[in-house]
């Protein structure tokens, strides 16, 4: 059926106005059912994000504390995801002898997800059409043996994604650097890259402020570029506390998202019988690319609301005692002309003014954002704006106030605590060689887009991937997939089957590796692993089911394996106790990582431990000393003549990049993911009917024009001027040198396309 299997026939009907409620309950239900037996389904989801239990692998978003979580504390993505995990289907030798590895990449990325757990090690070797199985033994010598024969240790590529533990991120981290390279590109640097930039570039460290806790207590929420709903729904939990205490929510985002219209929660009885809890209070329907004249024009109003109640409006203590940069950031605010805020956010004066006089009515106030403002080209000059109209009034180190980047995957965060960071900071290097007796290579790596010009370019030859599936996470999907291609050596680390299988260097390995909700067995025992959560949390998981193949090793065990046959014993690290005991891999940590004394202990109790964040005690690691006001140029994102501002996003029915069925229930969308929403004023004027095919056509400086075909046009309320389809069927049209000043994000929210009949 090629890569639209899965689809049906296309039925559109109006996006909902709420979220969760029975239904979600419903559908996660029916989704893990099919995955799993009935008594599997109900100890691991019982188990899900409890003291004791299995972390979500999905996204990052915390639990609270062991006493006030419910006894289902999951959500309907999250039980979908360990159902997806956990499911009874495997894939076997058997299953690579039918299949070709050509076949296998004509299907779709829900088909391959749905053919369940590799069981074995597969090799292809080079000239093979098909994999083959390999032993443990030969498959790990085969990658020591392509390591050591490299020119120079850059020329191999170790990348993870965010499902990645913290004891084996630890290890692959001290792996590469005792190899010789700062090559760890990671899905951060295609995510919330942009956050950490801006972050520490103004307050001196990468992270959020925030509890959840101070969700609860805040005056104020922004949610900015994000949807909670279908991307971290228990944070609807969060907001509906919020709301019930008092707080007040604002929506900022071209779409309409159901789950912050209104949220039924599904464990209390108003979420089942009664009408939920409406959660934004002021929807804040933005141009795409418009969020930083927003908060332009916010600081703008405060500086006049300022003027003329002098004292009253800004916190001028806070200014004098924490900040710089104050007087250069408010020249350049007050030099903005309304006309030009308001083309670049499609919104009215008076809106702008409502939501900031709900500001003014708010002591406390968050700013919460996911992708849909790091994946801009001004993404980071974004959040710095974000930054300046939090410092304006106080609003950090205090309760109910903060910067809450709102991370997507469930230990992205703690992988780049661990040190997958292609440039590391020098006091982790010092303590990482002073901890294992050498010098960490000082160089910086390649991130995730350096990784790929790499290999297209013949400076990386072995691609080391832990997890995820990398070829459908990144940008200019022709590019990579070539890139890859060039590979002598490539090596998938994963669970389940994706299309980073079928893209394979002139020799391919698969290395099956337990899953989260695996039972880790030792030789000293039972293994548990830690996470690292949004708000900088860390707690043990422990997996409970019987691994899925008696072939499968731990991805704490495949690492040391692989680093004691590429390295040897030179270094004396102790890779094979490592493997055996994860609480020795925790003692290093707890010398080398800040924060982390006594780690052992400490994630023994019940919920585990808050990292120290220096901002919330007014310590700023800046070239100051002090927060830093920036002063940020205006943009008015405009696409040409005929032409729209394209964001990729995922369906409700999606995790990552894997679809689990083409539909997209809170938007509407059944049958097919090969859509594009559009607004209906922008359909009229470019005179293209609603469900009508089109191809979607990116254009980009570079003068090369990128195709995605076949997608059908459906009329949505989404802003003018901005249209939106899913990923990863639109990776294809951002360009690889398409990114984010600072950050090298790729822009996947900012892409120029243009809708021409299908051909």
């Amino acid at each position: 059926m090629g890569k639209g299997e899965g689809e049906e026939r296309l039925s559109v009907k109006p996006p909902k106005t709420w979220a969760a409620g029975v239904p979600g309950v419903a559908h996660a239900l029916e989704y893990a059912l099919g995955q799993m037996t009935p008594a599997t389904t109900a100890r691991t989801l019982l188990s899900l994000n409890q003291a004791g239990g299995v972390d979500c692998p999905g996204c990052a978003w915390p639990e609270g504390s062991p006493d006030k979580r419910h006894l289902n504390e999951y959500c309907e993505n999250g039980a979908k995801h360990i159902a997806d995990e956990a499911t009874r289907r495997r894939v076997t030798p058997e299953f690579f002898r039918e299949h070709a590895i050509a076949e296998l990449d004509g299907r779709s990325d829900q088909w391959l997800n749905q053919q369940g757990r590799i069981t074995e090690p597969m090799i292809k070797r080079p000239g093979d059409t098909h994999y083959a199985p390999v032993s443990w033994a030969e498959a790990l010598e085969l990658v020591a043996a392509g390591l050591r024969g490299l020119d120079s240790p850059d020329e191999a590529l170790f990348y993870t994604s965010g499902r990645l533990n913290n004891e084996a991120a630890f290890l692959l981290q001290l792996f590469a650097r005792a190899f010789g390279t700062n090559n760890l590109p990671d899905c951060s640097n295609m995510c919330h890259e942009s956050s950490g930039t801006a972050l520490g570039q103004t307050l001196g460290i990468g992270k959020g402020s925030v509890s959840l806790d101070d969700i609860h207590q805040a005056d104020l929420v922004f949610v900015v570029g994000q949807n909670p709903g279908t991307n971290h729904p228990r944070m609807l939990s969060a907001l509906e506390e919020t709301k019930r205490n008092g707080g007040r929510v604002v929506a900022v985002n071209p779409l309409p998202e159901a789950g912050l219209m209104r949220f039924k929660h599904p464990q209390k009885p108003r979420g089942v019988v009664g009408r939920g809890t409406p959660i934004a209070d002021e929807f804040v329907q933005i141009r795409a690319g418009g969020d930083l004249a927003l908060f332009q024009a916010l600081n703008l109003l405060l500086l006049e609301a300022e003027d003329a109640a002098p004292g009253t409006v800004l916190d001028t203590g806070f200014i004098t005692e924490h900040t710089s940069g104050f007087a250069e950031f408010a020249e350049g605010v007050r030099g903005l002309a309304w006309p030009d805020i308001l083309s670049a956010t499609g919104l009215t004066r008076a809106q702008i003014e409502r939501v900031h006089a709900m500001v003014l009515e708010s002591r406390s106030v968050i700013v919460c954002w996911a992708m849909g403002i790091t994946q801009h080209r001004h993404g980071v000059p974004t959040i710095r704006e974000m930054v300046n109209f939090l410092l304006l009034r106080g609003n950090l180190g205090r309760p109910g106030a903060g910067v809450c980047p709102v991370r997507g995957h469930s230990n992205v965060q703690g992988d780049r605590t661990m040190g997958i960071n292609e440039k590391p900071p020098k006091p982790f290097l010092d303590a990482l060689g002073k901890e294992f007796g050498f010098t960490p290579p000082a160089e910086h790596g390649y991130d995730t887009v350096e990784a790929i010009r790499a290999m297209r370019d013949g400076k990386a030859k072995v691609f080391l991937g832990v997890g995820g599936n990398f070829v459908r996470a990144t940008p200019d999907s022709a590019v990579t997939e070539a890139a890859l291609r060039s590979c002598r050596l490539t090596v998938q680390i994963s669970t389940k089957l994706n299309r980073s299988h079928t893209v394979c260097g002139d020799t391919a390995l698969i290395l099956p590796t337990l899953g989260r909700s695996d039972r880790d067995v030792q030789a000293s025992g039972v293994q548990f692993f830690t996470v690292e959560d949004s708000m900088s949390e860390v707690h043990a998981s422990r997996g409970r089911l019987a691994p899925a193949s008696p072939h499968l090793l731990s991805e704490v065990a495949i690492i040391g394996r692989l680093a004691r046959l590429t390295l040897g014993d030179d270094l004396g690290i102790p890779w094979a106790e490592f493997e055996a005991d994860y609480a020795l891999i925790r003692d290093r940590i707890s010398r080398v990582v800040p924060g982390f004394a006594d780690f052992n202990a400490r994630v023994a109790v019940p919920g585990g431990f808050l990292l120290p964040n220096p901002v919330n005690s007014h310590e700023y690691r800046t070239s100051t000393g002090k927060a830093l006001f920036t002063r940020n140029a205006f943009v008015d994102l405009r696409a040409p003549e005929g032409h729209l501002i394209l964001q990729t996003l995922r369906s409700h029915d999606q995790w990552n990049t894997i679809p689990y069925t083409a539909n997209d229930r809170y938007r509407g969308i059944k049958g097919s993911r090969r859509v594009v929403l559009v607004s209906p004023e922008d359909l009229t004027s470019l005179g293209i009917p609603d469900g009508s095919v089109v191809d979607l056509v990116g254009v980009w400086t570079d003068g090369v024009e990128r195709r995605a075909p076949g997608f059908t046009v459906v009329s949505y309320p989404t802003a003018p001027g901005s249209a939106a389809a899913y990923y990863p069927e639109t990776n294809v049209l951002v360009p690889l040198d398409s990114v984010a000043e600072d950050s090298n994000t790729p822009t996947s929210k900012d892409v120029v396309v243009r809708l021409e009949p299908a051909t």
